[in-house]
């Protein structure tokens, strides 16, 4: 893992110098800034990417578009959801949790949950 410091930390006592508490990321600006710029040879700027998950380094992703997808999964795979309308994602989330499959980026009961008390507030209105 990167670790991400403040450009200039190493220069001053104030920025965290022999001081690590005050050694705390700030995105560089300046308009001839190398770090800014992601120059060669320049220190990581924090950006998509540089974050990695333990769950899904050690088994297979899969993208579910569909209940049918769901179903084909096999032990040693992680489901992850995108680009899904509600109506579908309700379908999944309910499968998921029959089947008991992680879904990586959706917890099924939480989001089941909150869409049934959507509903129930809308029937509601229209009554």
């Amino acid at each position: 893992m990167v670790k991400f410091l403040r450009r200039t930390w190493s220069r001053y006592a104030k920025l965290g110098k022999g001081r690590k508490k005050k050694q705390v990321w700030r995105r560089p600006t300046g308009r001839h800034n190398k770090m800014r710029e992601k120059r060669k040879g320049s220190a990581a700027v924090v950006s998509i990417g540089y974050r990695s998950n333990r769950k899904l380094r050690e088994r297979k992703i899969i993208k579910i578009n569909n209940v049918k997808d769901l179903e084909k999964m096999k032990k040693n795979e992680v489901a992850i959801i995108s680009g899904i309308g509600k109506r579908k994602k309700i379908e999944i989330a309910k499968k998921a949790k029959e089947m008991k499959i992680e879904i990586y980026n959706m917890n099924p009961e939480k989001f089941l949950k909150l869409n049934t008390k959507k509903k129930e507030i809308s029937k509601e209105e229209k009554k």
